[in-house]
């Protein structure tokens, strides 16, 4: 398991979620209209969560349907051969 952001991030990206997590595995670029959560970094400790203040963060098995397509985009960003944060080792 891990957490995803979904939707209502998008174009509110507030980061409070990224202060409380303990791993720094939350990340975006200034071009990124909203967050991401690294699949492979996240520790499923929940701490962004509660945090969030648009309740846009979902452990990944509890994402609504409707919004199922970014468990997905969270997982292909960092796939991808400019992961937003740190680069891939």
């Amino acid at each position: 398991m891990t957490y995803v952001i979904v939707e209502p991030c998008i174009g509110v990206k507030d980061a409070s979620c990224v202060d409380v997590c303990p791993v720094d595995c939350i990340h975006a670029t200034d071009d990124d209209p909203m967050f991401f959560i690294d699949p492979d970094e996240c520790i499923d400790c929940g701490a962004c969560e509660p945090e969030c203040p648009v309740s846009a963060i979902y452990p990944e098995e509890d994402v609504p349907e409707n919004l199922a397509g970014f468990i997905t985009k969270n997982r292909e960003i960092f796939e991808s051969d400019t992961p937003p944060g740190r680069p891939r080792k």
